[in-house]
């Protein structure tokens, strides 16, 4: 991939089909959900992208993409994507995409191992956590294992924060309680691993201020704005992404729920400063990711 040539870097994007063919029961009311939720036609059709799709989707718009699966079967009974098709295909495409992995961290030792394994293999970049469809604090010292493994390969933890589409409208939620996702549960995290990149995906609604606090507060966190088209970011987030964290923001969409184009045509029109507008589509991400 030639960094120099693309003209972002999209640091959220999910690769969401299951794996093992046929959908588990309630996965298409689960995405169902999700569609009406960010008015997304392609997952109430059921017709969700797949990876090399995303991959040809992002090749077209010359935008670099870090993609990943969610392992929450604990917690939601769903299959998942496997890390090592994901890997496999971002190597098959390591023009366009860079591989993220998940792994559940309730499941110990063998996450610790199954992490570890992803990053000698396939040079996985990061791993994605999704506190409240995983059912774990991100303080939980049953994680620290994992982190660890995370921080001493040098790759980037990335945790979903605030309110989430998912199961939003379902009864009760479909089970998904959004106390674990306060991203001021990861100031925890980035004090007791301090050499750990670490990301707080999407504008924190309703922790938004905690958010902002703990990334201006600790080094080594960073904010993705993926989630919420620009036209509905609170004015406390433009103002932070302007003055204080212009360096620690970060461009991500949350495809296919959220696409690039929709999100990118809405960052015009919202009141980023020029000199920002690169370091938030691109600089912060490449030298995060050290591309």
């Amino acid at each position: 991939m030639d960094f120099n040539k693309v003209r972002a870097i999209d640091i959220h994007t999910h690769a969401e089909e299951p794996c093992c063919g046929t959908r588990d029961d309630g996965y298409d009311d689960f995405q169902a959900g999700m569609a009406a939720y960010f008015k997304n036609p392609a997952g109430a059709s059921g017709m969700l992208p797949s990876v090399q799709e995303t991959a040809a989707y992002y090749r077209e718009r010359n935008i670099a993409a870090v993609i990943f699966p969610v392992d929450a079967e604990r917690e939601t009974g769903f299959r998942r994507y496997s890390n090592d098709d994901v890997a496999q295909i971002c190597a098959e495409n390591d023009d366009i995409l860079i591989p993220f992995a998940s792994v559940d961290p309730w499941k110990g030792k063998m996450a610790v191992r199954e992490a570890r394994r992803l990053v000698a293999e396939y040079g996985i970049k990061g791993f994605k956590f999704h506190p409240t469809m995983q059912g774990f604090f991100p303080n939980d010292r049953m994680a620290y294992p994992l982190y660890e493994a995370i921080e001493e390969a040098g790759a980037i933890a990335l945790f979903h924060t605030g309110q989430t589409g998912v199961g939003s409208g379902m009864p009760g939620g479909m089970g998904m309680r959004l106390k674990f996702s306060n991203p001021m549960h990861v100031d925890d995290v980035a004090v007791d691993f301090p050499d750990l990149g670490i990301i707080l995906a999407h504008p924190s609604f309703p922790w938004q201020e905690e958010a902002l606090s703990v990334a201006q507060h600790k080094p080594n966190v960073y904010i993705d704005l993926s989630g919420w088209s620009p036209k509905y970011f609170p004015d406390i987030l433009i103002r932070y992404s302007n003055t204080l964290l212009k360096k620690k923001m970060l461009f991500g969409s949350d495809w296919p729920a959220i696409t690039p184009d929709r999100w990118l045509a809405d960052f015009e029109n919202a009141a980023f400063r020029d000199e920002v507008r690169p370091l938030i589509l691109k600089e912060n991400a490449r030298r995060l990711l050290n591309l």
